[in-house]
């Protein structure tokens, strides 16, 4: 097997995917979260953790077909011996391979157990808009609506997370080589942001077999 650096790697692993249509499976995405909000009752914190359960049960696949893909490229994906190292193949190599984005690394904390992942294209968000939140609306001066109910922010979408679904398939790829990770969503486009950021924080390093249990899932 050949060695290379992780940018040539996800660049030769993604020229190996079958492609899809960029439109039809930013629909496809859509019509999940449209099913979400219907199911939830438009509770944002329960569509949240739906997204990144299911996000999970594909991540703790991706990392076998991730895995086949590089041997059969003759590609020698280098062992990760730090967070620094495993940011590098999530960024450069994974979301490249599956996705074909570019995805920076930076914010590595002092520790080295945390790192952030800033996604500048966000395939899945190419048609959506999040509705505005109810307390960015309000009314100023003597015109304000007093009279009105206060928002129930148990249906206030503005707080979803649209794309948590990529916090899950981190964490489930991740838990399948024996790192345990807490995921979040800091920073949206949808909600106003400049950027897209995933903060990624290494809470564990599990025993192997810790990430069998989504077969139960």
């Amino acid at each position: 097997m050949s060695k290379a650096n992780p940018v040539a790697s996800g660049h030769a692993l993604w020229a190996k995917m079958p492609k899809a249509n960029a439109e039809l499976f930013a629909l496809t995405y859509g019509s999940l979260v449209t099913e979400l909000v219907r199911d939830y009752d438009e509770n944002p914190e329960e569509i949240n953790a739906q997204l990144d359960r299911i996000g999970y049960s594909i991540g703790v696949r991706c990392v076998d077909e991730f895995l086949a893909k590089a041997q059969q490229s003759g590609i020698a994906v280098p062992p990760c011996t730090n967070m620094r190292d495993t940011a590098e193949i999530v960024a450069k190599v994974g979301f490249r391979m599956f996705l074909g984005i570019t995805v920076e690394v930076t914010n590595l904390s002092p520790d080295g157990r945390a790192f952030s992942l800033l996604l500048y294209d966000n395939p899945l968000a190419i048609f959506v808009e999040l509705p505005v939140s109810p307390t960015a609306t309000k009314d100023d001066g003597d015109n304000a609506a007093t009279n009105k109910p206060a928002s129930d922010s148990s249906s206030d979408l503005s707080k979803l997370k649209y794309s948590n679904v990529f916090c899950g398939v981190i964490r489930g790829a991740l838990e399948q080589v024996n790192l345990k990770v807490e995921c979040e969503f800091v920073k949206d486009v949808l909600q106003g942001e400049e950027v897209n950021e995933i903060r990624v924080e290494l809470k564990e390093v599990m025993a192997d077999g810790a990430g069998d249990d989504y077969k139960d899932e």
